[in-house]
């Protein structure tokens, strides 16, 4: 590519320039010029639009169309900081998937950043309707000096949190008002040390990709809190990082240097263009029938496997081009440790079906980049087959609903829940044993973004999503929830103490399981979204993370396991459990009674049974964790004469008994307190 020449653009053959290199889609600054390329598959012309600070439009070239559906040219005198967006011509057969309309001004899909948020107006669907004023312009920047990070620290087993960045940091009183709400918060020491309070392996930051709110959300006076509705793939939402990229990598920096990992929880399965009647904003207008799946026996009619109104067609060159480009920008720009992919099942999506060796799939574990990154696979859609739990094979992670509900169901108090709870706690062999594997993939978590957090599983049989304004239409229906007799808000001492008790039980039980757990932010200190179990609409309290009012005794509780498990050799690890005895094997486990007796196959089906307990490890160097479910305390028979009971909990008596509805370890080599 001459770049030093002042022609408006260039040809080319085979998806390279004429000095043989590959296309670089997106702009990229020169010191005469910038350079363009962007994929308008079955588009007749594209032109780019360059804008002043006012929001003017100050000149337009056209492109030439190439190879491989790119259009590419430079246009000279400009560089970082310029502004700009693309117009595509083509047909409008919208019966054949073909939705192009020179009116709309499109954002760049490879757009590294943009010069404000999206905001929905209905113009932005209306066919011939100019949009110049109503989307935002792409910004041209060079690029930071690429990173070559290293391995990441974080190791699977490890904990990850996941964090909301603006509710997470927007009330916190020690942030500058500045800074609360964006990445530059997650800098502060406030937050390092609370998270390493923690012992978190890796922070799982929710979507920061640029995102637009549903079009039923501001006629009701709400906006999207979550950032699942995403237009660009790379350029960051300028409400969360108002610096750009930069701001990502200074966190991901500070965090490093805690020791704490990064991932980022990325939506490679819709964008925010929805459905027919959604806006234009990118893809849409660049090549609608190429970049969205339709029916193979209705090419205008879009396949809808994410339930958001859209499908991005993974199978094709152009969008795995987009997303292996995402996410080698964030790893070399900004140092990003991992990926949690949402509706991960649409990576593999085909005309056919899912498929695990799909071609995306093996192409982001075979990336030189990205290789050596933890990906974690949010294993399930809404498509046909969409439940893929299992079935995503090494290197990934995948998150463990099962884990979640079984879990909830044992201290809910259902029946005959014991093996089921033994099951997950060993890593949840019935799923991830496949292929004489001896290691767990799995992410045990008992609450997240989507559902209760855990203050309310505990405190609400139901949901209450009123203020979602679908009439509590939304969310799901099976909670697996309890309220301790009374829904809500309580203050009746009893009902309290007993929902402070379930709750640590839930922690306990997550931060005692073999594999990879995952918390969410907030529930280690009482975070309630007042019994909304959909709150993606809820930028105001009921998602804001209140820091003035910590419960502190669940704070406690949770580091004080979060300790245990980052210091204990025999809990945080992924090898499956086995009932295999040795005196050199720390993944043996014997599952006893309260009595200390081994588990007999008519306590392992009583539907009654209120308590048992987990041994991990050798005889004479064991973890002996007891999980009581009852509601009266116990005085365990612990086989070992010396020991102690950890988590240390002040109330417990010198007899060691037990309350009700909890959960205990007791290491049989520490010295007895």
């Amino acid at each position: 590519m001459d770049r030093t020449r002042s022609a408006d653009c260039h040809h080319l053959m085979n998806g390279t320039d004429e000095l043989n290199r590959p296309v670089r889609p997106g702009a990229e600054p020169t010191a005469n010029g910038v350079q363009f390329a962007v994929r308008a598959p079955g588009a007749t012309s594209v032109c780019v639009c360059l804008f002043d600070d006012a929001d003017r439009e100050t000149g337009r070239t056209d492109l030439t169309i190439g190879s491989e559906n790119y259009f590419t040219g430079f246009v000279p005198g400009i560089g970082a900081g310029a502004r700009y967006g693309f117009r595509a011509d083509g047909p409008w057969a919208p019966e054949q998937g073909h939705l192009f309309d020179a009116s709309k001004l499109l954002v760049d899909p490879f757009a590294v950043r943009i010069d404000r948020p999206f905001a929905y107006d209905s113009r932005l669907g209306t066919f011939g309707e100019d949009t110049a004023t109503l989307v935002p312009k792409s910004v041209v920047e060079f690029k930071l000096p690429a990173l070559n990070p290293a391995r990441p620290q974080f190791q699977p087993g490890d904990l990850i949190y996941e964090l909301p960045v603006r509710a997470f940091t927007l009330l916190h009183p020690d942030i500058a008002e500045a800074d609360r709400g964006t990445l530059r918060a997650l800098c502060h020491p406030a937050i390092i040390e609370h998270l390493a309070s923690l012992h978190i392996g890796a922070v799982e930051l929710m979507p920061i990709a640029a995102w637009i709110n549903e079009r039923h959300l501001p006629p009701l006076g709400l906006t999207n809190a979550w950032g699942y509705n995403p237009v660009t793939m790379l350029a960051l939402d300028p409400r969360l990082a108002p610096g750009g990229i930069a701001d990502l990598r200074q966190a991901v920096d500070a965090l490093d240097q805690a020791g704490i990992s990064v991932f980022l929880d990325v939506v490679f399965n819709h964008t925010g263009e929805s459905d027919a009647d959604g806006p234009t904003l990118s893809m849409r207008g660049l090549g609608n029938a190429t970049y969205y799946r339709h029916h193979r026996d209705d090419p205008g009619s879009l396949i809808n496997d994410t339930g958001c109104g859209n499908t991005l067609a993974c199978d094709r060159p152009e969008v795995q081009e987009l997303v292996l480009a995402s996410m080698r920008h964030f790893v070399t720009q900004a140092g990003i440790d991992g990926f949690r992919f949402d509706l991960a099942p649409i990576l593999g999506r085909g005309p056919d079906g899912f498929s695990p060796g799909a071609r995306l799939l093996q192409q982001i574990v075979d990336d030189p980049v990205l290789h050596d990154r933890v990906m974690i696979a949010e294993p399930w859609d809404i498509g046909p087959g969409g439940y893929q739990l299992g079935n995503f094979g090494p290197p990934w992670l995948e998150w463990n609903d099962r884990f979640r509900d079984d879990i909830r169901r044992f201290w809910r108090g259902d029946a005959g829940m014991t093996g089921a709870l033994a099951t997950r706690l060993s890593g949840s062999s019935d799923i991830f044993a496949r292929d004489s594997a001896v290691k767990t993939r799995s992410v045990n978590f008992v609450s997240a973004h989507d559902g209760f957090p855990l203050g309310d599983l505990v405190a609400y049989e139901t949901k209450h999503n009123e203020a979602n304004g679908e009439a509590n239409r939304d969310g799901h229906d099976a909670n697996y929830s309890w309220n301790n007799g009374v829904e809500g808000p309580s203050d009746d001492p009893g009902i309290l103490a007993a929902r402070e008790a379930d709750a640590q039980a839930l922690i306990a039980t997550l931060f005692a399981s073999r594999s990879t757990i995952l918390l969410t932010a907030g529930d280690e200190f009482g975070h309630s979204q007042g019994g909304n179990n959909n709150a993606y609409a809820q930028d105001n309290p009921i998602t804001w993370r209140n820091w003035e009012h910590i419960n502190h005794q669940r704070l406690a509780f949770t580091r004080a396991w979060a300790k245990l498990r980052a210091e204990s050799p025999l809990l945080e690890r992924t090898h499956l459990l086995s009932d295999a005895n040795g005196t050199d094997n720390p993944d043996q486990v014997a599952w006893l009674t309260a009595e200390g007796q081994p588990m007999t196959p008519a306590e392992w089906e009583d539907p009654a049974r209120m308590a048992f307990m987990m041994a991990l490890g050798p005889a004479g160097n064991r973890l002996l964790v007891l999980f009581n479910r009852g509601t009266q305390a116990l005085s365990p028979n612990l086989p070992a004469t010396t020991g102690c009971w950890s988590p240390a909990m002040p109330d417990l008596t010198p007899d060691k008994n037990v309350p009700a509805r909890t959960v205990m370890a007791w290491n049989e080599t520490a010295p007895a307190s």
